[in-house]
């Protein structure tokens, strides 16, 4: 009779197998084989569950961790679902089109990128949502863009910079608050000890965009264009500033901490009141819009290609991918492969600078592997806490290095939830505005750099280290 196998921690090797596996799988499919990525990620699942099984892992942990990862995914994927509701009513209603068509009468291509950064920039604060920013103002700015002759994924870049800047500093963020809670330090502290480093990030990011709209900026044919699809949405839509009404209420609610989820279904209701009064809509084309999505048939090609998009079927092939990949970061947690690999880190990182940039390329691989930031941040904070206390450093410097890292990288990936999602909802897939989001990719860069340099690394003071040791 076969004796049940003694349960161990992975070895290195093997945890390096699951990890070059699916990033193996993934790349084959998506650079190789131009297909998508959901079938290679359950490969990497597979792979990942047979190294627990060898650990001594039961299949039902196994199974456990799995569903785990699928759960702490779910408000994320109720989010997503509403979201694209929300884009296709939203657009029927013609408050997506009300916004193009005032934002195009209003900004001029020179001043376009650096006023999209700071627009997103002031939104995604009031609101602590990069998700709710890019979900709205972000769609509106992506057709104006467009309308004045700028490349979609240097627009898609600009409003994720501005979107994640707002993520990662708003008191009204989930990850600003999840952050210092992982790691025994205060909300305001933590804000404030980030400001050292996304000063610097987000002041070169502006800097860029400002030099970008000078060369980008439109001449006569992008005004061409702008006058063409100011045409196309006239011809389809009443436009009117009433229009404007949801997307305020919805930052206003968010706010006001009304929860994601029932400040944009507000959003929803109160488009699909007005747009039933100004455009003339049924309740049936406007069900037929939150699941279908709305096809834009104004003849502009330019129009039509921006408002064809939207409902909740648009989403499901975010939401499978999000399912997919949770399902392996659920097994990479229960079974401890990640841990595994993140103690060998550990052993290398001798000093501040190491330290710092072992917590940030530890929540960037996190973002890679567990494909979600919030197990990002939490993996990172609790692997890395008693590392700093040892150090004698404050827990606001680990706070910081992990938003530095896995809160503004997870857009990056495109099988990461944050990655799949901006690019469904924005149109623009993630390789190809990865280049243009320079805030997300500078700010990481940035603390490294703080780090190795000692710039606002500060000690753990007296009282802090008694508390922490009391704790311990």
């Amino acid at each position: 009779m076969a004796t049940k196998r003694e349960k161990r921690d992975p070895y290195l090797w093997e945890a390096l197998i699951s990890i070059l596996g699916l990033i193996v799988f993934i790349s084959l499919a998506i650079l190789r084989y131009e297909t998508d990525p959901h079938v290679p990620i359950l490969i990497g699942v597979l792979v990942a569950a047979v190294i627990g099984l060898r650990a001594g892992f039961g299949w039902k942990a196994i199974e456990t961790g799995m569903l785990n990862g699928i759960t702490n995914s779910l408000q994320a994927l109720v989010i997503l679902l509403i979201i694209g509701i929300l884009i296709g009513v939203w657009i029927l209603s013609g408050v997506v089109p009300t916004l193009l068509y005032y934002g195009l009468k209003i900004l001029h291509p020179t001043i376009f990128l650096p006023a999209a950064l700071i627009i997103c920039s002031i939104t995604s604060l009031a609101t602590g949502s990069s998700w709710g920013t890019s979900g709205t103002i972000g769609i509106a700015l992506i057709g104006i863009g467009e309308g004045l002759g700028f490349p979609l994924p240097v627009v898609a870049g600009t409003v994720l910079s501005g979107a994640y800047f707002g993520d990662k500093m708003s008191p009204l963020s989930d990850t600003t608050n999840m952050a210092p809670a992982m790691v025994g330090t205060d909300l305001y502290t933590h804000i404030k000890h980030m400001t050292y480093t996304t000063g610097v990030s987000y002041g070169l990011t502006l800097i860029i965009n400002i030099v970008l709209g000078f060369f980008l900026g439109g001449g006569e044919a992008s005004l061409d264009s702008v006058n063409q699809i100011l045409s196309g949405i006239q011809a389809q839509f009443s436009i009117n500033p009433l229009l404007l009404l949801p997307p305020a209420i919805v930052m206003a609610l968010a706010f006001r901490k009304i929860p994601a989820v029932p400040g944009i279904v507000i959003g929803i209701m109160t488009a699909g009141i007005l747009g039933t009064i100004l455009q003339g809509n049924t309740f049936g084309s406007l069900l037929s819009a939150a699941y279908g999505g709305y096809t834009s048939t104004s003849g502009v090609e330019a129009v039509d290609n921006l408002l064809t998009k939207g409902g909740l079927e648009s989403m499901m092939y975010t939401v499978s991918l999000v399912i997919c990949a949770m399902m392996f970061g659920g097994i990479m947690e229960k079974t401890n492969q990640l841990r595994v690999v993140v103690s060998v880190i550990l052993k290398k990182a001798q000093t501040t600078g190491s330290l710092v940039t072992a917590t940030i390329l530890t929540a960037i691989g996190s973002n890679l592997i567990l494909c979600d930031q919030y197990m990002s941040i939490v993996m990172t904070g609790k692997m890395y806490a008693q590392s700093y206390t040892d150090k004698r450093l404050h827990p606001k410097n680990l706070s910081r290095a992990i938003e530095d890292s896995a809160t503004v990288t997870a857009n990056l990936v495109p099988w990461n939830s944050g990655g799949a999602y901006q690019a469904a909802t924005l149109g623009v897939p993630t390789i190809a505005y990865l280049p243009f989001n320079f805030f997300c990719w500078l700010t990481p860069i940035v603390s490294i750099v703080y780090g190795w340099f000692n710039i606002t690394i500060d000690p753990l003071d007296e009282e802090a280290a008694s508390s922490e040791e009391v704790t311990a």
